[in-house]
């Protein structure tokens, strides 16, 4: 069975910063790209970033250069470091398998993780 184990999430400052974390199981986590996502009230899901195995990071354009993605196979962590954290920042933020850089992998989603910021 397939767990995501999102955690992390609060309630935060506008400017201040928040690390995700998820430690998934039920699959082999170094077999995968690995990505995060987030979904506002009364929004779809989007695409914030993904980490592959060669080390290469992609990131939706809404990140600007706030926001690291990275992974840890040994530990089977993936993180998202989000720093200037900006109130449309509010969203419960999901990690999740890759399929490319952008897409995720099926339709599988964990419970994530809650982000509230603050203004």
């Amino acid at each position: 069975q397939i767990q995501f184990g999102e955690s992390g999430g609060g309630q935060v400052q506008a400017g201040d910063s928040l690390r995700l974390s998820c430690q998934p199981s039920g699959f082999i986590f170094s077999s995968y790209g690995m990505g995060w996502f987030r979904q506002a009230a009364g929004s779809e899901r989007e695409f914030v970033a993904s980490v592959w195995n060669d080390g290469k990071t992609y990131y939706a354009d809404f990140v600007k250069g706030r926001f690291t993605v990275s992974r840890d196979n040994e530990k089977r962590t993936l993180s998202l470091q989000m720093s200037g954290l900006e109130a449309d920042g509010t969203a419960v933020y999901y990690c999740n398998r890759m399929r490319s850089q952008k897409r995720h992998f099926g339709d599988f989603w964990g419970q994530g993780t809650s982000v509230t910021v603050s203004t």
